[in-house]
């Protein structure tokens, strides 16, 4: 197929105090979560004068894939749609039609599969396009990105600048710690067609990242953001009572590296930079947190390498990966659920 555009796709946040509540709504709309919990969230925001990064996390990524888009000859425009806050999925999608843009290839801002990583964006394009209308452009997923080196690398890279804020003689007592946002057990179980695809890949990239950048050390994969109801089992432990262990174990240090993510976002500097890191002192323990990808130039370059990839026949355009685990060409709407409750 013939492909005309690529359409950036974000999660979104809120950009001024009054949108931070409304924002919440969207998130967290259908899954029950209790209201003191949205406020709790919501006051997460206020300390950063109700102002979420990650809008113009999107926006710098956007300017910056253009950029390489035009640097190496791919002639696609690239538009930007958020899943829950300005500028929404529906209006991009209606302006992509205005435009006359027929077919259009999705670039989402998240590496795994499972529901909320993978099938809810999924989801949200097939609304949006119904909210348009027929004469929506198709647009097609690019598959998920755990393992592909414009991901690994520069969280790797990242883990080993972190290391190097740390006091070497204390190296033998230091431990990797790779986070990820917590989701529901049973939702864990019941990513993939066979299970568990969400917590494999984030275990495959923990390990990609680990061996590349610090194979002498030991590591953990752990979770943050929980923010469901109490009674709901989630993915555990959660980062800051791993520290506690960890600390009691008789680590002096750790390098804590969200993998979990693409960009700084808020969950990043609040549940890590804020949260963790006074967990951390608290424990006498010495922290670092390594970056993500962000718009370093190889995260960039994967986008128009995945573009690439899905445009040409798969003999042609070889895969760029490094790990072992299953991956489709594509990422069909069924990719993210077990075979029995696919549509």
């Amino acid at each position: 197929m013939a492909y005309e555009a690529v359409l950036l796709v974000g999660f979104g946040g809120p950009e001024r105090p009054e949108d931070v509540l409304p924002f919440l709504a969207n998130v967290t709309r259908g899954r029950g979560v209790p209201p003191e919990r949205l406020a709790q969230v919501a006051e997460h925001y206020q300390h950063f004068g109700g102002v979420s990064p990650i809008n113009q996390q999107n926006r710098e990524l956007l300017a910056a894939i253009r950029a390489d888009f035009a640097a190496n000859g791919l002639d696609l425009p690239v538009y930007w749609g958020n899943r829950n806050w300005h500028p929404m999925l529906a209006d991009t999608v209606a302006q992509m039609r205005a435009d006359g843009i027929g077919t259009a290839l999705a670039f989402v801002t998240s590496a795994y599969g499972g529901y909320s990583s993978c099938r809810q964006y999924q989801e949200d394009l097939v609304a949006a396009r119904s909210a348009v209308g027929p004469e929506a452009p198709m647009i097609d997923k690019l598959r998920q990105f755990w393992d592909h080196p414009g991901f690994v690398e520069p969280h790797a890279d990242a883990v080993r600048a972190a290391l190097g804020t740390l006091d070497p003689a204390r190296r033998d007592t230091t431990r990797l710690v790779f986070t990820a946002h917590s989701v529901p057990t049973a939702m864990a179980a019941a990513a993939g067609p066979t299970g568990g695809r969400y917590e494999a890949q984030l275990r495959e990239t923990a390990a990609l990242v680990a061996a590349a950048a610090a194979p002498d050390l030991r590591y953990d994969l752990v979770w943050q953001s929980r923010s469901g109801p109490p009674h709901v089992p989630w993915l555990e432990p959660d980062v800051n009572d791993h520290l506690e262990l960890l600390a009691a174990d008789g680590v002096s240090s750790v390098v804590v590296s969200p993998i979990g993510f693409v960009s700084d976002h808020l969950e990043v500097v609040w549940d890590l930079d804020t949260e963790a890191a006074a967990t951390a002192k608290r424990l006498g323990l010495d922290f670092a947190r390594a970056g993500t990808p962000g718009t370093d130039p190889r995260f960039v370059s994967m986008v128009r390498e995945l573009v690439i990839e899905r445009v040409n026949p798969p003999d042609t355009s070889p895969r760029r990966r490094l790990g072992t685990l299953p991956v489709w060409d594509t990422c069909p709407a069924g990719c993210c659920v077990p075979a029995a409750r696919r549509p």
